[in-house]
Parts: structure tokens; sequence; C-alpha cells
């Protein structure tokens, strides 16, 4: 096969509607618009936000701080599993300052919490806002520390 053989897939591509030439062509006089109405104009139709005098959508989700369903005391974490822990040497200490270095989290201005995806075989300090449960029982068993920053 060479660039000259290809071809679209059969049946891909289809010669456009070619309206409005006509009653021979089928789509004469009103071009598939059908008859009168604000859309048989040319630059007819509605904007986005019309619905018909219903309340647009959007004003009716709640008055929330404009946001919707965004909770506005919600805590967002920067989550780190235990299997990205893995490039840490043993005894070495895990804090948010470590993470930032190891490019595993961006921001120290969010808290840091560890997960318990995977599992850990070294040894490590770990200094962080929160871990959840298993987590920690992964990382005790392994022999190391957790501590918990207020």
């Amino acid at each position: 096969m060479k660039l000259h053989d290809l071809r679209p897939q059969e049946g891909s591509k289809k010669p456009r509607k070619r309206v409005g030439r006509g009653i021979a062509a089928g789509q004469g006089k009103t071009a598939g618009r059908g008859t009168k109405g604000q859309n048989s104009r040319a630059g007819g139709g509605t904007r986005l936000y019309h619905q018909g005098g219903n309340l647009p959508y959007f004003r009716r989700l709640p008055f929330v701080r404009g946001k919707g369903f965004t909770p506005i005391n919600r805590i967002e974490y920067s989550e780190v599993n235990l299997d990205q822990l893995k490039d840490f040497s043993k005894g070495s200490e895990v804090s948010p300052e470590t993470l930032v270095e190891a490019r595993l989290i961006r921001n120290l201005k969010k808290p840091v919490v560890i997960l318990g995806r995977g599992e850990i075989k070294t040894t490590l300090k770990v200094r962080v806002h929160r871990i959840t449960k298993g987590a920690r029982e992964k990382v005790e068993a392994a022999g190391g520390s957790v501590e918990i920053i207020e």
C-alpha cells in the first residue's frame, strides 16, 4: 500500500445536501426548514438561555454563592497514596516539605492526606495533616511511625 492508494472507508464520506436549488433537488423552496416561524428565517432561532417562557435552567439552580452545590467550607487536601512513597529511603521523614521536593504534591498551602492504596515495605517517619486508618496500619506494620500535624 502506498500513499496514493489511501482512500476513506466505504460509506464514511457523504456528499453535503445542497438545499434551496429548485424543486428537482428535493430540498428546494423552503430548503428543509418547514414553513414560516422563527427558525425558517435567515438569522432565526433563539439564544441558548431561552426556554420559551419557563424560568431558565441556570436560574432554577440553588443560589449558593453562585457555585451551585459546592460546599463553601470544604477542605481540599493534597492526596498521596502509599505506593507513591516507594522512592523514599529507609528511615527518612515524609512531610509536606519532602513531598514537594519529591514532586508528589505541588501546593504547600493545602493540607496533606495519606491514603492506603498499595503496600509499603520501608520504615518511614510520616508527619502529615491526616492519614486514613488503613494507611496508618500499613505504615506501623512496616515499622514506621505516624505523627499528625495540627
